[in-house]
């Protein structure tokens, strides 16, 4: 769910990142290449594919109604505005700074919003759709482009992608000095305790477990020594799962897990990552977080945290605790229980770790 922050100008915003996403030239054209506002209050958007997007929203002032906007990567030619209809006022496509595109979609006088329940939705790598307001009366559809052009080329580029789900070679890790560096993989629960219990039936131990393999394999082909605190399903509490990182003076510690929520609402979806202290665990958390969510796109970034967690408290080493997703989220659980997904996850805590070795070496 998109979070709000509050100020004087009531302005809320939220970021959202997609797979291999990429800052275009600042020559480029605008990576918005259609959208529309459907008869259902229903934003559609279609942008070039893995584009950053940013996302705004603010209260009316004197000068102008309540207004949500989104800002795109590359340069617009032709800025315009287009008379609305409706509890529509106008939309205006401009550029708001060298290099960027934005498109503002600007509400009538006691137009009815609630903002605290929208909910941008990655579609695929590049569609978006967001309910925006409820029409009354007759809304008549306002809109440039087709958004659904693309979806051909998408389903090609899914079955290339389904062709190599088992050959991550073509994938770029990092390089590190080979035998240099030792690193402890924890994979959260285990044996009696499952953890998360998601949509489905799916079980926190099971994905991390097979996650946590996955990592330890891509870093082992790097030279990476790696260690498991487990690789079956056996009680192990939290106090031997420290002692294995600190007995074997290992650089660093990464537990990984799925998260749950109150309620099991499906709705809250997203990934985060904790450390306890130190410039060192905040260097590996936001490498690791970074990937995570290119892997992810459209599931909402929870953050770069600090957390008291036994695991990152009481090891020696840089540590963080990786929450890759909610089981009990609907996008988040539909990932998560599929392998190709889980191996997109691994790969990326793995690129995050070399990034982080690469770095401090």
């Amino acid at each position: 769910m998109i979070k709000f922050l509050d100020n004087r100008l009531f302005r809320y915003l939220s970021v959202f990142l997609f797979l291999n996403s990429s800052i275009l030239p600042v020559k480029s054209s605008s990576a918005l290449a259609a959208w529309a506002i459907n008869t259902n209050g229903v934003l559609e958007l279609r942008t070039k594919s893995n584009t950053n997007l940013k996302a705004y929203f603010q209260k009316a002032n004197q000068i102008s109604g309540d207004r949500f906007w989104v800002d795109f990567p590359g340069e617009l030619k032709n800025p315009r505005t287009i008379k609305g209809n409706g509890q529509i006022k106008e939309i205006r496509l401009g550029k708001p700074v060298k290099g960027k595109t934005r498109l503002v979609i600007e509400f009538k006088e006691e137009t009815y919003l609630n903002p605290l329940t929208w909910q941008l939705v990655g579609l695929d790598q590049n569609r978006w759709r967001i309910k925006l307001f409820n029409p009354k009366n007759s809304f008549k559809k306002i809109g440039e482009g087709l958004v659904n052009k693309t979806r051909g080329k998408i389903k090609a580029n899914k079955d290339l992608i389904q062709k190599k789900k088992n050959n991550y070679g073509f994938l770029k890790l990092p390089e590190v000095k080979r035998n240099k560096f030792e690193v402890v993989i924890d994979p959260g629960h285990g044996g009696p305790d499952p953890g998360a219990i998601g949509i489905g039936g799916i079980r926190e131990t099971d994905v991390v477990l097979e996650v946590s393999k996955i990592v330890k394999k891509f870093l082992s082909e790097k030279g990476v020594k790696v260690r498991l605190t487990r690789t079956n399903e056996v009680d192990l509490d939290l106090p031997p799962r420290v002692s294995i990182a600190n007995n074997t003076d290992a650089d660093i510690f990464v537990s990984i897990h799925a998260n749950a929520s109150r309620g099991k609402r499906r709705d809250i979806n997203g990934l985060e990552t904790f450390y306890y202290r130190g410039w060192r665990g905040r260097l590996l958390a936001k490498r690791i977080q970074k990937q995570i969510l290119r892997v992810s796109p459209g599931s909402p970034d929870r953050g770069v945290k600090q957390g008291r967690f036994y695991v990152i408290k009481n090891t020696r080493m840089p540590a963080v605790l990786v929450e890759i997703g909610f089981l009990t989220g609907r996008l988040d659980a539909r990932r998560l229980e599929k392998i190709t997904h889980r191996k997109r996850l691994a790969y990326a805590i793995a690129k995050g770790i070399l990034e982080y070795l690469d770095k401090v070496g």
